[in-house]
């Protein structure tokens, strides 16, 4: 396929890391960038593939670029079918990956200020709400997991993991960690 006729300007395949470090997640707080649908939110790093790059590639390729650190241990965790009515394409989906080593010193970051949060305060952020799903998911240990989530005016509006929905979102998300009704 010749790229020229294709434009990948907004590809809708995205990375998503969060790298730990002494019980932490290394989290970016998107204040930078006045166009941002994670604008003010936490988020970890990553973001679009480029042309003819594989999910890791992207993954080494953002990490360096966001943090001027290099990934030498990291897994893929999940799929998210991430679906917005303030998106610019019909869907994003994005791997889903966490990191337990690196190398490099961490650098400024021109999307967002970059902070070591400890795991259990991350719920005390402003973060998206489907992002406290695979929170609890990796949480759990799940080696891996498809996740879709759906929102409509900036609300979880759906959710979908494994192909079962999540229902009563909010109350299923209790202190044990469990995210569905049994």
């Amino acid at each position: 396929m010749d790229k020229n006729k294709v434009s990948f300007d907004r590809h809708p395949c995205t990375t998503l890391c969060y790298i730990e470090k002494d019980g932490k997640y290394l989290m970016m707080h998107r204040v930078k960038k006045q166009k941002d649908i994670n604008k003010d939110k936490w988020v970890g790093i990553g973001g679009h593939f480029e042309w003819g790059e594989s999910p890791e590639e992207c993954l080494l390729r953002e990490a360096e670029e966001e943090t001027g650190l290099t990934l030498v241990s990291y897994s893929l965790r999940g799929i998210i079918t991430f679906i917005s009515d303030k998106a610019d394409c019909a869907a994003e989906y994005m791997f889903l990956y966490t990191a337990c080593g690196f190398e490099g010193e961490l650098r400024e970051c021109d999307e967002g200020n970059l902070e070591w949060v400890e795991k259990e305060d991350v719920y005390k952020l402003p973060i998206w709400e489907g992002d406290k799903l695979f929170f609890r998911l990796l949480e759990e240990g799940r080696p891996f997991f498809s996740l879709k989530l759906r929102y409509e005016g900036g609300r979880l509006a759906e959710a979908v993991c494994d192909g079962k929905r999540v229902e009563n979102i909010i109350l299923t998300m209790g202190d044990n960690g469990d995210i569905f009704n049994k």
